[in-house]
């Protein structure tokens, strides 16, 4: 069963229709919207600051969500996709946004609408990410700008199956469902 532990007598809420896979950790202060999941060996730690999670976000299997003891908090907007073993720590990532495989995603980071962060990008503390564009590298830049097209077949194409292969998984016996 799913690690899902109060911190400091805060414990995490989760909105409906939720997949938490068995071996997930989710502890303290963390919000979760609807048609999430949070999937293998991920984790989202509320321990040091909160995190906020909107709807339809996918957190992938060896993923981390943390932030910096009282000085950054995660906000996570909608329809965003965090890929296996990405960090996401103390930053802001807006609606329509897909971060990479192993990407890292550090604190004040404010990362714009329609975006994608490759995989195993490094995007440093501080830096703004404007709306509708591709950030690759180490550290992360600016590649190009998205068409609708990628938006459409990459960010919400990645998102909606997440949210179908979550429902596979809320089919079986004994996985949590929130």
């Amino acid at each position: 069963m799913a690690y899902i532990l109060p911190v400091k007598g805060v414990l995490p809420v989760m909105g409906e229709n939720c997949f938490i896979a068995p071996n997930a950790t989710i502890v303290g202060d963390v919000i979760m919207g609807d048609d999430c999941s949070v999937w293998f060996n991920a984790v989202i730690r509320g321990d040091v600051n909160s995190v906020r999670i909107g709807n339809k976000v996918n957190i992938q299997d060896g993923a981390v969500i943390h932030c910096t003891y009282e000085k950054t908090k995660a906000v996570i907007g909608n329809n965003v996709s965090i890929g296996h073993n990405a960090i996401v720590h103390g930053c802001i990532i807006d609606d329509n946004v897909l971060i990479g495989m192993g990407a890292i995603v550090m604190d004040n980071v404010q990362c714009g609408s329609n975006c994608i962060i490759a995989a195993g990008a490094v995007v440093l503390e501080n830096t703004v990410i404007e709306p509708g564009c591709i950030y690759a590298g180490v550290p992360a830049k600016k590649v190009k700008d998205i068409s609708q097209e990628l938006v459409n077949g990459q960010i919400n194409r990645i998102a909606n199956n997440y949210l179908m292969y979550s429902g596979w998984f809320k089919e079986s016996a004994g996985v949590a469902e929130r």
